[in-house]
């Protein structure tokens, strides 16, 4: 197996696979059909070169991140999720690599946060930290899951409440 990961964005050929390996990481629909709503929306959807694939050498899908638009009340912010990575190929740098590559995209792009729901013990090596800090929350009960990344270094984080589009409520 490889561990020497290409990345990419998204193109229209790669949906169905995108669909598939998300469903496969999770084991169950709700991310892949998530997926496919923030795709359809608009609102959060900014572009296929957010949504970032794995591949092998040989040109295998075998990992998926996806970058979509959120507000911080009136600032405009990024959410990381979901992160989606084939289970023969899960904890090999395959969903490390989607993530830095979009992070980088993120920034040259001139976005300014990024927040996400996830594992506490995965997220901080990519430097994200308790959003709560930074004074940001949801709507929702996320306890310390919700998890915050400035792009920026002269900018602090925006606080305030994330608004995620409609397509989040699947």
């Amino acid at each position: 197996m490889s561990n020497s990961w290409i990345t990419r964005a998204e193109t229209p050929a790669d949906i169905g696979t995108i669909r598939e390996l998300t469903r496969l990481a999770f084991g169950r629909d709700f991310e892949a059909d998530l997926v496919d709503a923030l795709r359809a929306d608009p609102l959060a959807w900014l572009a296929p070169e957010l949504s970032i694939v794995t591949t092998t050498s040989d040109g295998e899908i075998v990992g998926h991140a996806l970058f979509t638009r959120v507000h911080i009340d009136e600032t405009p912010a990024l959410s990381l999720g979901p992160v989606s990575v084939v289970p023969a190929y899960q904890n090999q740098g395959a969903g490390s690599a989607a993530i830095r590559a979009g992070l980088a995209v993120a920034t040259e792009r001139g976005e300014h946060a990024v927040v996400l729901l996830g594992h506490l013990d995965y997220y901080p090596r990519f430097g994200f930290g308790p959003a709560a800090k930074a004074g940001i929350s949801a709507t929702f009960e996320t306890g310390p899951h919700l998890m915050a990344l400035g792009l920026d270094g002269g900018r602090p984080l925006p606080a305030g409440v994330i608004h995620y589009p409609v397509s989040w409520q699947i």
